[in-house]
């Protein structure tokens, strides 16, 4: 019987989404932090649980020809590049086989093809988007930079080399002017401190820098000093305060509070060009994400005849990406700001195709289709990692759209939601996984769903108000 801290060699023969490797001791997996597929090592058992355990790399005896030295030199340290010590061209292998994997195994799509992933040349520099926590370490000292993996300590490290180069500068800018007028970071234990996280947002295209202090407090002394620092460093556009009084893990509050410039930055995905707030929602690889969108509207087939409902918009970015192509876009987002932002964009850019809705997808679609009767020549869902709510897919298959478009940042709920429109009568046509995270464990996929009865829903074969009406008998039986 395995136990904790029991010794053994292992061979590395699986790696799990978030990095770590997978050997087995008498057929029991052991996940081994720090290890790569085709290792050799001797390894300390340091938790176990019924059906598996976890183990602490102590040495690498053979080491992977798919073995590289992480550029980053606190690469082993850090939570977030969990694949930094495997060669690029092998995490892409593995971010497509984990896509199969999980379609044949959650989705039951074992026919399915899936592409390889569209890669990048160079998967450094690339996120427009850093947020870095503040704290202290053991002998007092401020530090910033990145939480360690499965926990809350803080790695001091001021140049993420996924981050924007100008980030390191914005770093140490904020370190030193809290240790000069003794501001204290937050800790989360006690509740106390100012300076929770540093948010730091980039105009890839546009050179725009917006800078955002999470505080928990209502102000930040000697803010103005702060304000003139920030401001000597080029393209900066925007500085504010995210106040957080909450005990949570949660980043963001919701007051903002403007010291300088705009409450936006700019940037552009392609020709189009998008407004960007501290809370808006936007992908943080934008030279991946002009892959991303032209693989979405490639799949969506747009002719300028269709009609297009685009769910969890955002600040509108696939929105406005397909108005150029449709008759109709409608987008709809949770998030009000986001709509706003989603508004502003489609009238800085000249399209008047395109209408939002704030609400939750699963509420509004519904909403709309009982109330209104609105049709969908095509649908695009971009939803959260949970994926798409069961009434949202009820609905989509209720509505009857020839094509919907699933663009996924968790092949895990795509294989179970597409399990849910396979079984509503479409067939999943073309599997595209995009690497939007590299040296990251997660994958971006987009995937064409094309209906194989278009003129009716194909279970039930029945005219939208009796759908309803058996709907909500069920709901009601259901409560008694």
């Amino acid at each position: 019987m395995i136990q904790k801290n029991d010794s053994f060699i292992v061979k590395i023969e699986d790696m799990t989404t978030e990095g770590e490797g997978i050997g087995k001791v008498e057929g029991f997996p052991l996940f081994i932090k720090d290890t790569v597929i085709g290792d050799e090592a001797e390894i300390k058992v340091i938790k176990v649980k019924k059906t598996y355990g976890y183990g602490r790399l102590m040495r690498l005896l053979v080491p992977s020809k798919d073995r590289v030295e992480p550029a980053c030199p606190v690469a082993r340290q850090c939570g977030g590049c969990q694949l930094q010590a495997m060669a690029y061209e092998k995490q892409l292998e593995l971010k497509q086989k984990k896509v199969k994997n999980n379609l044949a195994r959650i989705g039951g799509l074992t026919e399915v093809e899936v592409q390889p992933v569209i890669g990048m040349e160079y998967p450094f520099r690339y996120r427009n988007k850093t947020q870095v926590p503040f704290g202290k370490d053991k002998e007092g000292r401020i530090v910033a930079g990145f939480y360690a993996g499965r926990t809350h300590t803080i790695i001091d490290q001021e140049d993420c080399l996924l981050a924007q180069p100008v980030c390191k500068t914005i770093i140490h800018i904020m370190k030193q002017f809290m240790e000069e007028f003794h501001i204290e970071p937050y800790d989360e234990q006690a509740h106390r401190g100012l300076v929770r996280h540093l948010l730091i947002r980039n105009g890839y295209y546009t050179g725009q820098i917006m800078v955002c202090v999470i505080i928990n407090g209502t102000k930040l002394p000697h803010s103005e000093e702060l304000i003139r620092r920030l401001c000597g460093i080029e393209g900066m556009t925007s500085i504010c305060l995210n106040i957080n009084r909450e005990r949570t893990n949660v980043i963001m509050g919701k007051q903002m509070v403007w010291l300088y410039g705009t409450h936006y930055i700019e940037d552009r995905i392609g020709d189009i060009r998008y407004r960007i707030s501290p809370l808006s929602f936007f992908q943080v690889n934008p030279l991946q994400t002009k892959k991303l969108y032209d693989t979405a509207l490639s799949f969506a087939g747009l002719t300028g005849e269709e009609t297009v409902w685009d769910l969890y918009c955002g600040i509108g970015t696939i929105s406005l990406f397909l108005a150029r192509h449709a008759k109709m876009v409608y987008g709809v987002e949770i998030v009000e700001p986001a709509i706003e932002d989603a508004r502003t964009n489609a009238l800085a850019n000249g399209i008047t195709n395109a209408q939002f809705f704030v609400g939750k997808a699963e509420e509004v679609l519904p909403e709309q289709y009982r109330t209104k009767q609105v049709k969908a020549d095509v649908i695009v869902v971009d939803p959260p990692r949970k994926g798409c709510d069961e009434t949202l897919l009820e609905t989509i298959a209720a509505m009857q759209p020839k094509r919907v478009v699933y663009v996924s940042c968790d092949s895990a709920t795509l294989a179970r939601d597409l399990k849910y429109l396979t079984g509503a009568g479409y067939e999943v046509k073309r599997v595209q996984p995009v690497e939007m995270f590299a040296l990251g464990g997660h994958v971006e996929t987009v995937c064409l769903l094309s209906n194989r009865k278009p003129d009716s829903y194909v279970h039930l074969n029945l005219k939208m108000e009796d759908y309803y009406r058996i709907k909500d008998a069920q709901k009601e039986q259901g409560k008694k």
